[in-house]
């Protein structure tokens, strides 16, 4: 992929995601188990990766931890930032790119993400620079969208309606695969494990959830906008597509989203 469409693609991601704060709430339960999946102890160096509105760095900073946040959009910082101040922590915040973290190698002692690392366009490129901050014996921990699962599977309706991904680009729910997680992380962790839990989503119908889902999802998004102008017969298609989808994961007002924690350490 050209380093133009790579810049062009992550310039419609920071854009996208820039609504994301409204489901900051539905994240803070999944971020006190991934930073407890994690083992982080008071006094460790920890960087979170795509850290949004620093649910998970604020988390692993009450328990003690020395916590660095980093995330492509800034406007999701400043939500952070807020979110700190409130909780009396210090995070040290970075306006920055998963695909080049701007620090030393063997930096710190746990590297987590919570459901971003994992748009990053170039994973091995990601990943790699993750395990490079890393120091040998830390530990790095993330939570992803399984493709079978809703989030993956709306991911998937949705690019269906979507222009092709620019080449080089992988779908993201690859990242809920484990068999795909075990062959990116290979030789250079050991003790992997893996835990799935679910995210409890509030939604008084499928078409509440949908229409949050337009809100707030920065793919989702995209796509509304685009067809809103180009294709309104289309984007009525997609939405009672997205809506029977919703229905299959809704009962007694509650959605929910299951998701794959990831754990290893590095050789």
């Amino acid at each position: 992929m050209s380093t133009d469409a790579i810049a062009n693609f992550k310039a419609a991601q920071r854009a996208g995601w820039a609504h994301f704060a409204p489901l900051q709430a539905l994240t803070t339960e999944p971020a006190g188990r991934l930073v407890r999946f994690a083992d982080i102890h008071p006094g460790d160096r920890v960087l979170d990766v795509a850290c949004g509105t620093g649910v998970v760095a604020v988390t692993a900073a009450r328990r003690g931890a020395m916590v660095t946040g980093l995330d492509l959009t800034p406007q999701l910082l400043d939500v952070a930032r807020d979110n700190a101040q409130t909780a009396g922590v210090d995070v040290d915040w970075h306006e920055g790119d998963a695909e080049s973290l701007p620090f030393p190698a063997d930096s710190f002692d746990v590297v987590v993400s919570q459901f971003g690392h994992m748009f990053a366009p170039q994973p091995d490129v990601a990943l790699g620079e993750m395990l490079r901050v890393l120091e040998p014996g830390g530990t790095i921990a993330f939570s992803t969208w399984p493709p079978e699962l809703f989030v993956g599977r709306l991911f998937a309706v949705t690019s269906k309606y979507m222009p092709p991904l620019p080449p080089g680009v992988v779908p993201p729910p690859l990242w809920g695969d484990p068999g795909v997680v075990r062959e990116r992380l290979g030789a250079r962790v050991r003790d992997l494990r893996f835990d799935r839990e679910t995210m409890v989503v509030p939604a008084l119908s499928v078409q509440h959830q949908r229409e949050s889902l337009e809100r707030s999802a920065g793919p989702v998004i995209k796509l509304v906008e685009m067809l809103s102008t180009s294709d309104p017969a289309k984007l009525k298609t997609y939405r009672a597509e997205c809506e029977a989808l919703i229905a299959e994961y809704l009962a007694d007002n509650t959605l929910r989203q299951g998701y794959l924690m990831t754990r290893a350490v590095k050789v």
